[in-house]
């Protein structure tokens, strides 16, 4: 069965409040009316607040439901999932959120699972690959415990975050698994573990593959889709 994961550099209902391109691309994936997004807000800690403005975003697009475990509510994850069309994780803390995945089940439930559309962005990004780069323990660093479900490495903020960029340089030039970037604004759309597309938010948004040729870091901007240039033609 397809798997989709959708990895937002930055952006989504949180830090676009008033763009929801990225959010809207995620929902056309799924085949229904209305769709069933659970929010999952681990890296954050299960902030109340932004479970509030998760609803918000979504309550008049799709059934809106939400996963803590810092509290866990949901007993049986597998029976929850099978009513889920859509994962929206959140940002915050990376290792903290696969630290406590692991320790509830939550990574093999989903696993379990691969009709379900994963998407995130920041921490809820890069979770979903084998390796990264993570402010998770406040400097930054190179991870290399993710989920694997995309066998690459994944810098976010690319182009919001000074330090980024030469942090993901220096990791993959010290063997970090070559990888992509993603600016905020930008996401990457897997399909089966490889790169099918590449969607914004803003007109000067980018991804980029990331990876050493020849004992060199090369960095290639992807080819992408303003999303925003539909809604345009609409109008014209």
């Amino acid at each position: 069965m397809t798997r989709q994961i959708v990895a937002m550099g930055g952006g989504g209902f949180s830090e676009e409040p008033d763009n929801p391109l990225l959010d809207d691309y995620v929902l056309g994936l799924v085949d229904k009316a209305t769709p069933t997004v659970c929010f999952v807000p681990t890296a954050s800690g299960d902030s109340e607040g932004y479970m509030r403005r998760f609803h918000a975003a979504f309550e008049r697009r799709a059934r809106t439901l939400v996963l803590p475990l810092f509290r866990r509510e949901i007993l049986d994850l597998d029976a929850f999932l099978r009513e889920i069309d859509i994962i929206y994780v959140g940002g915050g803390n990376t290792a903290n959120l696969l630290a406590l995945w692991r320790l509830h089940g939550l990574d093999q439930a989903i696993l379990r699972r691969p009709e379900i559309v994963l998407t995130g962005l920041s921490a809820g990004a890069l979770c979903w690959f084998e390796a990264g780069i993570s402010d998770s323990f406040g400097d930054m660093r190179p991870m290399r415990n993710g989920l694997g479900l995309v066998r690459a490495s994944l810098s976010v903020h690319y182009d919001s975050e000074a330090l980024r960029r030469p942090s993901f340089h220096q990791a993959i030039r010290d063997g970090l698994p070559a990888g992509f970037a993603a600016d905020d604004g930008a996401a990457l759309h897997f399909v089966d573990g490889e790169l099918a597309n590449v969607v914004t938010s803003r007109p000067a948004a980018g991804a980029y593959r990331v990876e050493v040729v020849e004992g060199v870091v090369v960095e290639t901007a992807l080819a992408s889709q303003y999303l925003g240039a539909r809604v345009k033609q609409v109008g014209a």
